[in-house]
């Protein structure tokens, strides 16, 4: 299998990581009202994409640099790499529902990759972040950090395009089409992640997203709901 074929297998959706169980904060920007259309779907996924999209990529490609750089401290410096995700994920509820995916990617990662250096990940309470096990999953395909950086700010916005259909009833078509009106901020995302890698993991990016965490804790409250997040 070709690694072209492998990036596309690893991006859809599909992938058994339990993904599509998530909004991605969508859910409840919509009880809230302040996604209601495709004109606030985009500038909401603009918005994801500047942060936890720039964010998770360049975790993610960090991650995939620690375990292909030969380096012989890589398990601490992925435990690094994980504190300091965690450190810039502000609402409890977000941490827990990173490694809560985290755990799920790394039960597929290691069912597919078993000889791949998963133990190499921190034994944190909960898990790795999710970010990290991209990183690590990524690289056992043979993904570059490149493509690693773009699976990771492709799944930012997907999940939640796709959680708007079921939402809000929008059509199918049109989300795609705003997806593809997207895709070129997209690679310029995981370009800047990609590059951002090289940096020691506190200088990595922190953009924040404070409404988001706010939307997140309230929607952990909630008894029913139907996404996990």
């Amino acid at each position: 299998m070709t690694t072209s074929s492998l990036l596309l297998l690893v991006a859809d959706g599909r992938f058994p990581a339990g993904a599509h169980a998530h909004s991605g904060g969508l859910e409840a920007a919509v009880a809230a009202g302040r996604v209601t259309d495709l004109a606030t779907l985009e500038a909401f996924l603009a918005g994801r994409l500047a942060t936890a999209g720039l964010v998770g990529a360049a975790f993610a490609a960090a991650a995939h640099r620690a375990v292909t750089s030969g380096s012989a401290v890589r398990g601490s410096t992925l435990a690094l790499l994980d504190a300091e995700l965690d450190a810039r994920t502000a609402a409890p509820a977000l941490r827990a529902v990173s490694r809560r995916q985290g755990r799920a990617l790394l039960r597929a990662g290691r069912a597919i990759w078993p000889e791949a250096s998963f133990d190499d990940l921190p034994a944190t309470p909960g898990g790795a972040h999710q970010p990290l096990v991209l990183g690590l999953l990524c690289a056992a395909a043979g993904l570059s950090r490149a493509e690693t950086a773009t699976v990771a700010v492709h799944g930012t916005v997907t999940g939640a395009a796709s959680a708007a259909v079921r939402l809000l009833g929008l059509d199918p078509y049109r989300v795609q089409a705003l997806l593809v009106g997207l895709a070129g901020r997209c690679d310029g995302i995981a370009a800047a992640a990609a590059r951002a890698a090289d940096d020691p993991p506190e200088r990595l990016p922190a953009a924040a997203a404070p409404l988001a965490d706010i939307h997140a804790e309230a929607h952990a409250t909630w008894e029913v709901r139907l996404f996990a997040s």
